[in-house]
């Protein structure tokens, strides 16, 4: 997505376009599923002088207007990517934490449906699947001992 993209974006959502705004887009764009330290870095990184808690203004204002996604996998901190709407899921490596996208599981979202809705209007189905990634077996498997 280029900047003029995340622009009409910010301008669709009824945000102004500020650069602070702009680098965080960008910054998301570039690393998906990035914490908001790493997001305040990159920020800062292109921008110069930008404060942590301003960075962490403008992710709460670009979630707040569904320009970014957070997505939190239990005991690790919330972790950002650009919000598509397509309702997508995610598996996330119980030994190195390393988060991917996935597709919904069935058709479009919600995608999947409880038992039991009480009431609620269902319009979106968050799913972790949690596991070990295909690094960390290996490493796992080239340090666990073999026996006779």
């Amino acid at each position: 997505m280029s900047s003029t993209d995340h622009t009409s974006a910010l301008r669709s959502a009824g945000l102004r376009v500020t650069a602070p705004r702009l680098a965080t887009l960008a910054a998301v764009e570039a690393h998906p599923h990035a914490d908001a330290e790493t997001i305040a870095q990159a920020v800062r990184e292109h921008l110069g002088t930008v404060s942590r808690q301003a960075v962490y203004d403008v992710l709460n204002a670009l979630s707040d207007a569904e320009l970014l996604r957070r997505v939190s996998v239990g005991g690790r901190s919330m972790q950002y990517e650009l919000h598509r709407h397509d309702n997508h899921h995610h598996l996330v490596c119980r030994e190195c934490g390393r988060l991917e996208d996935v597709p919904c599981a069935i058709g479009e979202a919600p995608c999947l449906l409880p038992h039991d809705d009480h009431g609620f209007e269902i319009e979106v189905a968050d799913v972790v699947y949690r596991g070990v990634c295909s690094e960390c077996r290996a490493r796992l498997a080239a340090t666990t001992p073999r026996t006779p």
